[in-house]
């Protein structure tokens, strides 16, 4: 199975996006917000059968025998007629955003037509007037099939600018058999036989909702006095050197191991760990956890931006999903795809149907919660707290 988590959601270095976005907003200069009359530009999807789209590594399904080939990509283009100009140029949310952020600023083109970046980072591109509204008459799966959980988030509402290509959980993996219990809640990390044995992520915007789940909080309205009760609590860990580091993507090592036995984790990294140590679980506690997204986005002037739509709603025809699924083993956004794997041949890939990490059952779905993102301005004020907490 490919390491897919572990170029992804990020090198963790969300805090480090507060000093940036506040460089285009700090000084009170608006010509960085984008109108909605001026984002969009001259279409050439009719004459120039093309579009340009960025992704993050291994983060799609390749050929077996050679990885360079794309099969559903390859299916797309003989489809319709539209090259896909494909390129894994998204290694870390901030530093993207640096890179495209100055045509955007000044309304040029960016030269994609299509980007997946993580929901926290799609919320920036949607409040700057960034990313373009996307025609849903144009995209009948996207309209039918898109996981209704993952259809309204707080920052696009009616996912209008955006939708997911991928979706994941933020929750606890540990190693049962090494410590000879069950965890069921974020209180059990903080339990006296996981002293120095736990991890937590090092990114705000990673750590911050499942951390406050554990102290009850609902996340898609939670307050600064939440925050602050939460960081409270985790200071006092630190001091007590109950927590031995804040990690990027290298828990799953730390984890491997045994350096840790528990851990916040990502859901698609867990899939791997199991196949690899049958101890290591995965826990969505009682309190809940949070779903999170990566989504596609359409940037303003983009050229092709009926064929970036197609491609948005093909990858949304269940079968199409199923395949990238299959490869890529995180939450899939369509839910119909369940269906397509049960049915196949092939025993390992039918038995994807049934892990709840990739369709998570009626019970899990219960305690997934897509958190409230940090707006802007507490950013500012809360980032600095969290930062020196973590070291960073």
């Amino acid at each position: 199975m490919p390491e897919l988590a572990f170029t992804r959601r990020a090198v963790l270095r969300g805090l480090g996006a507060a000093g940036s976005f506040a460089a285009l907003t700090g000084c009170g200069v608006p010509a960085a917000y984008v109108p909605d009359g001026r984002r969009g530009g001259p279409d050439r999807s009719d004459r120039d059968r093309s579009v340009t789209f960025s992704n993050w590594p291994l983060y799609i399904d390749t050929d077996d025998q050679d990885e360079q080939r794309r099969p559903t990509l390859d299916a797309f283009s003989e489809k319709t007629g539209i090259e896909v100009r494909y390129t894994e140029e998204i290694n870390d949310n901030d530093e993207f955003f640096g890179k495209v952020s100055p045509a955007l600023m000044n309304h040029q083109e960016t030269g994609q037509d299509l980007v997946v970046v993580s929901d926290w980072m799609a919320a920036r591109f949607v409040r700057l007037g960034w990313t373009q509204k996307m025609d849903r008459a144009k995209q009948s799966n996207v309209a039918v099939h898109l996981d209704p959980q993952l259809r309204a988030p707080a920052f696009d509402e009616g996912r209008l600018h955006t939708v997911p290509w991928q979706s994941g959980i933020t929750g606890i993996a540990y190693n049962r058999k090494a410590l000879g219990r069950e965890i069921q809640s974020v209180s059990d990390l903080w339990h006296p036989d996981l002293a120095g044995k736990v991890t937590l992520f090092s990114g705000l915007n990673e750590s911050f909702a499942l951390l406050m789940q554990g102290n009850g909080v609902d996340v898609t309205r939670w307050t600064e006095s939440d925050f602050h009760r939460m960081c409270d609590q985790v200071e006092s860990m630190v001091k007590k050197k109950h927590i031995r580091r804040f990690t990027g993507n290298d828990y799953t090592s730390d984890l491997s191991k045994g350096d840790v036995l528990a851990c916040q984790a990502y859901s698609g990294d867990a899939i791997q760990l199991q196949a690899d140590n049958p101890d290591i679980e995965f826990v969505v506690p009682q309190e809940g956890a949070e779903l999170w997204a990566e989504s596609l986005l359409i940037p303003n002037l983009a050229r092709h931006k009926a064929n970036a739509e197609a491609l948005i709603d093909y990858y949304y025809a269940p079968e199409v999903a199923a395949k990238l699924a299959a490869a890529v083993n995180y939450v899939c956004p369509v839910p119909a795809a369940r269906e397509v794997l049960a049915g196949s041949d092939d025993k390992e890939t039918a038995q994807l149907a049934e892990n709840p990490l990739i369709f998570p059952d009626e019970e899990m779905r219960k305690r997934l919660v897509v958190a409230r993102d940090i707006s802007t301005a507490e950013r500012r004020s809360l980032a600095p707290r969290w930062n020196a907490l973590v070291g960073l």
